[in-house]
């Protein structure tokens, strides 16, 4: 594989700034060019959500570059890449990114790193907010007030995060899930109900199991309409209902891309090679291969958008892949307790209780497929939790024997 002379990287968020870094860092030295569809420089999400939202962090502290950090790039921010021409000669891979202002970008490699961006409610009125990005959690802090009636649909990470961080600021909060209990998805519902109990014991009204119709209000939102007819009323309205990856700009471009309705995204191998040479995908927008499952997914959590950079690149430059990737994992704060999990769950598996309990917010559960530990649940038990992720990675069989079932209980919250 010929190393490229240039790389041109769409999307200057984590998942793109740590390309560059990786691109430097093993040795390259062509042109880096990176394009950001935001005015601002990388920067961190994760906080948005819970201390930039509570005003105890400034967007200075959450950049994602340093003082001694040199990229020696060329930034193009605040234009949105609109499509991509791939090379018609695979011998001569040059591939053109063309930008809404109408310039465009020729180089020999294109990491596509252009994240998802937030599911939005349907209709245009006023006080209805999303938040992924930094303009979106200014715009939602400009209008939290001590007497403001917030309502949050959805109980995912986003939703249940900004749930806990308005009601630390004393505001009162209705959080609304179309699921049995929140976070169902990636924990299941015995471990949703217990964060559930998290919600109510901090005051959050939680309405589960029933879906939302639609929005109240003409020109300023004054609540939300439920399924069922119940009105909610609220002077703010948060939509915390998922994202997509935003791949539409690829279209017509001959990279291919799963259907919408296994996930969206770009297919790519393990490594993060596309159908096209010399394209690549890494981040939220990668529907990258999973040797683990034998298919193509997408995880939007901020350690794979981290870690998984250095690996595209190795395999880019032709180097060594020097580790593989640990399981997926991901973690989240809500009122004061770290929830961290890692591993996959299909949600067939057995649930045990190995340390802590539901009621002191200190759990530590394993989750095991046919007998085997396959991932593990952990609220405020970091070092627990370190172990046991530590011994998910490694191959079936040679797990420590202190880390078999302990004989505890089932989880039954």
């Amino acid at each position: 594989m010929r190393e490229p002379n240039s790389v041109t990287i769409v999307g200057a968020s984590l998942a793109g700034h740590a390309t560059a870094k990786a691109l430097r860092r093993l040795g390259f030295r062509g042109a880096i060019t990176m394009i950001g569809d935001e005015n601002a420089r990388p920067y961190d999400r994760p906080p948005l959500s819970k201390e930039y939202l509570a005003g105890a962090c400034t967007e200075e502290e959450l950049a994602l570059e340093v003082k001694d950090e040199a990229l020696d790039a060329q930034w193009l921010l605040g234009v949105r890449a609109v499509a991509l021409d791939v090379a018609a000669m695979p011998d001569v891979p040059t591939h053109t990114v063309r930008l809404a202002d109408g310039r465009s970008v020729t180089s020999d490699a294109v990491v596509i790193a252009t994240g998802s961006k937030a599911r939005r409610m349907p209709g245009a009125v006023s006080g209805v907010h999303t938040v992924r990005t930094l303009a979106d959690a200014a715009a939602l802090r400009s209008e939290l007030a001590p007497d403001v009636r917030v309502a949050v649909i959805g109980a995912g990470f986003i939703g249940a995060e900004i749930a806990s961080t308005i009601s630390a600021l004393g505001i009162s909060v209705t959080m609304i899930e179309a699921a049995a209990t929140p976070l169902a998805g990636p924990l299941g519902p015995e471990m949703g109900s217990v964060v559930a109990g998290l919600h109510a014991r901090h005051g959050v009204r939680l309405l589960t199991g029933v879906p939302v119709a639609g929005l109240l209000g003409d020109d300023r939102v004054t609540g939300v309409l439920l399924d069922d007819g119940r009105k909610i009323p609220a002077d703010v309205v948060v939509a915390g209902i998922g994202a997509v990856p935003a791949v539409d700009w690829l279209e017509g471009s001959g990279v291919e891309l799963t259907p919408p309705e296994i996930g969206g995204g770009v297919v790519c191998d393990s490594v993060g090679a596309t159908s096209a040479r010399g394209i690549y995908a890494v981040g939220d927008c990668a529907a990258w291969f999973d040797d683990a499952t034998g298919r193509h997914h997408r995880i939007e959590h901020w350690t794979d958008s981290r870690d998984r950079p250095a690996v595209l690149v190795a395999g880019m430059l032709g180097q060594p892949i020097s580790a593989a990737l640990r399981a997926p994992y991901f973690w989240s704060d809500q009122y004061g307790v770290t929830i961290q999990f890692a591993g996959r769950r299909h949600g067939d598996e057995d649930l045990t209780v190995e340390a802590g309990s539901p009621a002191t917010d200190d759990l530590l559960v394993v989750y095991r497929r046919a007998g085997e530990p396959v991932a593990v649940l952990g609220m405020n038990q970091p070092k627990l939790f370190a172990r046991w992720r530590k011994e998910l990675s490694r191959p079936r069989g040679r797990r420590s024997a202190e880390l078999q079932p302990l004989g505890t209980s089932s989880a039954t919250p």
